[in-house]
This record gives C-alpha cells, structure tokens and sequence, in this order.
C-alpha cells in the first residue's frame, strides 16, 4: 500500500489542525522502526504501488509550514532519517495563518516559518513544495488569480530558496479542473486533502492523503495495512464526507474545513 501521510501543526492546542508533540514522537518511532518505507514524495508518487520485498511505503507533508515544523517537527524526523515536503504559503512567509486576516472558528493563531528558517531547512534536507501566495479556495478564482496564486507561489520559492518546487499541496484541498490544469502547467505533482492510500490510477496531480489527526491515539498505526485499519479509513472517509453535505454538522464541517479536512 501506498501512502501520503500529512500534517499540518505540531501542537497542544487540540485542534482540528493540530498533532500532539506525544503522538508525533511515536508517529516517528513507528516510521523510523522499518514498519514501512518511507520515501521522498516525488519518489512515491512516481512508484509502484509496492516495492520488489513486498513492503508498505509512505511520504511525509506539511501543510502550511507552520514555525514549529522547524523548532519540533524537523529535528526529530532528521536525526530519524525520514525524509518530509513541507508546503509553504510563500505570501505569508514569518507571518502567521491568519489567511483571510480573521481567525478560523476553533483554529489557533500560529506563527509560520520565516525565509531563513526555511532556507536553513532546504539545505539540511527537507524539501519544500508550494501551497499558494495566500491560501485561497482555488476552486474559486479566475483565470488571472489561479496563475498568481500557483504560478506567482512557485516563482517566488524559486528566488527566495534558489530551486523551484516540485510539489503544489491544493489550499484546503479544493481542486476544479481549471485549478488542476493550472497547478499540472507548474509543478510535477500535488496533494489533495481526499481521505485514503493511493491507487494505481491516481493522477499524479490529484494525489490523496491520509491526514495524521485521525492517529494519534497510541497504537493506532500498529495495524497499518490491515483489513481492520482499511475499514477504519473507509469510515472516516464517510465520516467526513457526511460533515461536507449534512446541514446539522455545519460548525464541525466550518472548523475542518478551515484545516482541508
């Protein structure tokens, strides 16, 4: 089985964004033990969906490059040997996730790295990718401000960090095939926020994820692969398909949807 694992904080807080410093300690225990491979995320995508010894194999993303992917989440996946994308936001760069300039109900004001943090990341081996100038619903602009977004995002990693990305990650997973064409004209690959392992006719510009939030109680990846862990993610994808359309879960569906979820 192939599969993007991602993230967005690494935090306390609780929230729908948020992955408890704890849980991610035995996230990468669990990683670095050889349970699975895990690979860069270009080398993923483009692979098999199983390596020649039969082995699972799964990537590490980042969303919104939050500044505590630097401080918490980074060291520890790099003395692990782990590789991880990290999506950058480049219009609010060493500002914070205040996207809109408001708060999002249940989401916590959090600072997000800055151009030197990332460039010191880049070299010490962490790959960045591109995530938007400012984290907009994609789905929703024109033609003028999709190519701002995906295109100005790209060029502008590209002169502050010396190497264009590769990967786009989709703000809040909204994807039309206008912002698909858009993102495919740009960058090799790029993540949504659609709730499962990978197929084998996945276009490589449409590539689920399987978000971290829904494992952090202990031992929920110790059957990793397994019948009862599919039926798992087959539930919480009903689960979150339902909160999307069902009008009585709206302040939920709000607060996910502010994580992409």
């Amino acid at each position: 089985m192939r599969a993007i694992l991602t993230y967005h904080s690494i935090d306390d807080s609780g929230s729908s964004i948020s992955v408890a410093p704890a849980a991610f300690v035995r996230h990468v225990d669990w990683l670095a033990s050889g349970a699975v491979s895990v690979e860069p995320l270009e080398a993923l995508a483009a692979g098999a969906d199983s390596t020649t010894d039969g082995r699972d194999r799964v990537a590490l993303t980042f969303d919104d490059a939050f500044a505590n992917f630097g401080t918490v989440a980074w060291p520890r996946l790099e003395a692990a040997g782990v590789p991880a994308t990290v999506f950058v936001v480049s219009g609010h760069v060493g500002r914070t996730n205040l996207w809109s300039g408001q708060p999002a109900p249940g989401i916590p004001e959090l600072p997000l790295l800055s151009w030197d943090a990332l460039g010191t990341l880049a070299e010490r081996g962490a790959d960045v990718g591109a995530h938007s100038r400012t984290h907009p619903s994609l789905a929703a602009l024109s033609a003028g401000a999709l190519d701002d977004e995906v295109d100005g995002c790209r060029q502008d990693l590209s002169a502050r960090l010396g190497r264009p990305p590769r990967a786009f990650a989709y703000p809040f997973g909204d994807v039309s095939p206008e912002a698909e064409r858009a993102v495919s004209a740009a960058f090799a690959l790029a993540c949504t926020t659609e709730y499962r392992p990978i197929d084998a006719g996945d276009s490589v510009h449409r590539l689920p994820r399987l978000d971290m939030f829904y494992f952090q109680q202990p031992g929920a990846l110790d059957d990793w692969g397994r019948p009862a862990f599919l039926r798992r993610i087959a539930r919480r994808r009903a689960l979150r398909a339902l909160r999307r359309w069902w009008p009585a879960t709206r302040p939920a569906r709000e607060n996910r949807e502010a994580a992409g979820r």
